[in-house]
């Protein structure tokens, strides 16, 4: 699954550096569940108050799913989402993303749980194999 890059966003890639915000908005046009989907998250945690908020719900189609992995995948998009939302984002298997408000002593223990070995062997079930 690639962006959907506009000719005047790659032609200022071919000169030089690229304004974070058109990147977002790129990644934001192009990757329309994974943007919904951290948006989401993001106002959820906001509203829950608990610096964290995750995902259990698979993506409704191949396609979707392909936009998820896509933007967690990726580092620079992935650093780009983060940037934006001012959060720290985690992801198991084909569709459990976490967000993570920054870096306190209670979020960082939560994160390094999420994200632990363990964590991600509890989280495999037979019907997200070939996820």
């Amino acid at each position: 699954m690639s962006l959907d890059v506009s000719p005047a966003l790659l032609e200022k890639a071919e000169r030089g550096d690229v304004d974070e915000r058109e990147f977002v908005d790129c990644v934001r046009e192009s990757l329309p569940y994974a943007w919904d989907l951290i948006s989401s998250l993001v106002a959820q945690m906001g509203v829950d108050g608990t610096g964290f908020a995750d995902n259990h719900v698979p993506p409704p189609s191949e396609q979707a799913r392909g936009q998820l992995l896509r933007a967690l995948a990726s580092d620079a998009i992935r650093g780009a989402l983060q940037r934006h939302f001012g959060v720290r984002l985690a992801f198991q298997n084909c569709h459990r993303v976490a967000v993570f408000a920054p870096a306190d002593d209670t979020t960082e223990e939560r994160y390094q749980r999420f994200t632990s070995v363990r964590a991600q062997l509890l989280n495999q079930s037979e019907e997200l194999r070939d996820c």
